[in-house]
């Protein structure tokens, strides 16, 4: 098989603006179709305000909704394994076949061991596809910004007792995010747990952050398209 670097057109990300990353998780509102128009809502509101808005999709439905909008599609979880002996894994290369740029690795509801996280980091690089990798506190954040040879695109912080709360990062625990940012040095930080409105995203990136992780704030809003332009509202 012949894997095409750029099989499609996706936007360009912009390193000068803030970036949305947006966990679809597994929730029923995030699956199959819904998935689909999901993601198209994130890029209508991408158009509107010019700012990185990247969707993570579960494997099921990664080949669709990539081939559905050209606002980045990354998925939620990659292995660091090899073509050919490795059923159940989620290759890199197979994923960049179908115009995914990109995967979370390390969530805190998929756990990978550290030599795993700087494995995939590389493979990743070496593909040219982007690596968030999440931690959940200042060790973790630490041993990952010191990889020795390619460093993560980005390192998300969440807190996982504030994952899925009312109480956001920004709101609960703001020097969370500035420590973060301090220790990963180069490493892009982006904030999660509990992100649900303008205030936090505001708060977040005052404190250096260059964007946020979110998820079911966005997936089981009655009103997705709206949540996600007042989320946006006044930031540049």
């Amino acid at each position: 098989m012949i894997f095409n670097k750029k099989p499609f057109i996706t936007k360009k990300l912009d390193f000068s603006k803030p970036f949305i990353v947006i966990n679809f998780k597994t929730y029923k509102e995030s699956t199959g179709l819904n998935a689909t128009k999901l993601a198209q809502i994130a890029e209508k509101v991408q158009e509107q305000t010019g700012l990185n808005i990247i969707v993570c999709v579960q494997a099921i439905d990664l080949k669709d909704v990539a081939s559905s909008v050209k606002i980045p599609v990354y998925a939620q979880h990659s292995d660091y394994s090899e073509i050919g002996k490795s059923t159940g894994n989620i290759i890199p290369e197979h994923l960049l076949n179908i115009n995914v740029r990109g995967s979370l690795l390390n969530h805190s509801e998929k756990r990978i061991v550290i030599k795993d996280i700087e494995g995939s980091v590389i493979k990743l690089k070496e593909l040219d596809m982007i690596s968030i990798v999440c931690v959940k506190d200042y060790a973790e954040a630490k041993k990952v910004s010191g990889f020795k040879l390619i460093k993560p695109t980005f390192i998300a912080v969440e807190p996982p007792e504030l994952i899925g709360g009312e109480v956001s990062v920004s709101q609960g625990k703001p020097e969370i995010i500035r420590k973060a940012v301090k220790m990963c040095g180069n490493v892009p930080v982006l904030v999660g747990a509990g992100i649900k409105d303008n205030n936090d995203l505001k708060i977040a990136l005052r404190d250096g952050a260059k964007g946020v992780l979110l998820s079911s704030h966005y997936v089981l809003a009655r009103d997705p398209e709206k949540f996600l332009i007042e989320l946006l509202k006044d930031v540049k």
